[in-house]
């Protein structure tokens, strides 16, 4: 049974037209997605339909049995799906320590919230060198490793990561795949959009195309890297290379 039904989700923003337009998708528990597409597609809107940010104008979104379609931000991270956004939303005069516990606020358990701490320690060991550091000084790739250790202190059941090796370095951005393999490894559901969309594919256990708003091709990873339409449509250099179009 999936986790996550999304079920002829449209949305958009304001007064403007449908960016995604009767969306469907199932996701399955403790398995890894990446969503590649154009810019444009609806990939980054469609994280925010089901975080909680947008509400969908028609269709639901379905969550082990409950409706988040008219949930606030607070009331989905509170069922378990925690999204991390492309621009990590970090608090930058706040200490890379407070800005985990932050991660934790509805957590009332304190044991619980040093458990998880000295975990995500344990998984980026960099976070607790620079613990007592502001987050602002830290270089990108850690501030990447802050905003995906931060999301671990609540304990997600699906973690969606919208673009997280964006700007990096490509060494920096391998860390950052290796981390995921790790959450992968821990059994967590990971729904991740990556511009690096050969990477990304190889990460994963599901590959899922989205464009104009809709899902145009799913299946899995290896299948979606091999089918010589997506290579040509979507992955462009990538299929050869690693490059993303």
């Amino acid at each position: 049974m999936p986790i996550l039904e999304i079920t002829d989700v449209s949305a958009g923003y304001g007064s403007g037209p449908d960016i995604l337009r009767g969306l469907s998708l199932e996701v399955e528990e403790a398995k890894s997605y990446c969503i590649i597409g154009p810019n444009g597609a609806g990939k980054s809107t469609l994280f925010k339909v089901i975080a909680g940010l947008l509400h969908p104008r028609t269709g639901n979104v379905v969550f082990r049995g409950e409706s988040l379609a008219r949930r606030r931000p607070d009331q989905v991270l509170a069922t378990g799906v925690c999204f991390v956004p492309q621009d990590q939303a970090l608090f930058p005069e706040m200490s890379v320590r407070e800005n985990l516990i932050m991660g934790a606020y509805l957590v009332k358990d304190r044991s619980l919230v040093k458990e998880r701490l000295a975990r995500v320690y344990e998984m980026f060991p960099i976070l607790s060198e620079r613990a007592g550091q502001d987050a602002g000084k830290l270089s990108g790739g850690q501030q990447q490793m802050l905003a995906m250790g931060r999301a671990l202190m609540i304990d997600p059941i699906l973690l969606m990561l919208d673009e997280p090796t964006l700007g990096l370095a490509p060494q920096i951005a391998q860390q950052i795949f290796s981390q995921v393999e790790q959450l992968k490894s821990m059994g967590l559901t990971v729904v991740i959009i990556e511009q690096n969309a050969q990477r990304g594919l190889e990460l994963a256990d599901w590959g899922v195309v989205l464009d104009l708003g809709i899902v145009r091709f799913e299946g899995p990873s290896e299948g979606i890297l091999e089918d010589p339409r997506i290579r040509e449509l979507y992955l462009g250099k990538a299929a050869s290379t690693g490059e993303t179009r």
